[in-house]
């Protein structure tokens, strides 16, 4: 599957496809991201829902999974992930 699939930004209110989730990114602004709930269990990523939580705890205003990184470093780690 290519990583244009993999990222698909979502505009407004959309279903999200089963064994998929929902993850918003960003340092202020935040974008969705919609991702295989696969990746969830890699140990890099859940190194990343580590450092989050550690910083931010487990409040989530979005209403879905916050990262607070920059979308630059999201969409790498989902490029390497990709190409596992």
């Amino acid at each position: 599957m290519r990583l244009i699939h993999l990222l698909k930004r979502s505009q407004g209110v959309s279903s999200i496809p089963k064994g998929y989730c929902a993850v918003y990114v960003g340092e202020s602004q935040k974008k969705r991201f919609i991702i295989p709930i696969s990746y969830l269990n890699q140990p890099c990523f859940q190194e990343l829902l580590s450092q989050t939580e550690e910083e931010f705890g487990y409040h989530h205003p979005m209403g879905g999974l916050t990262i607070h990184c920059k979308d630059a470093i999201f969409t790498n780690l989902i490029s390497r992930l990709n190409d596992l």
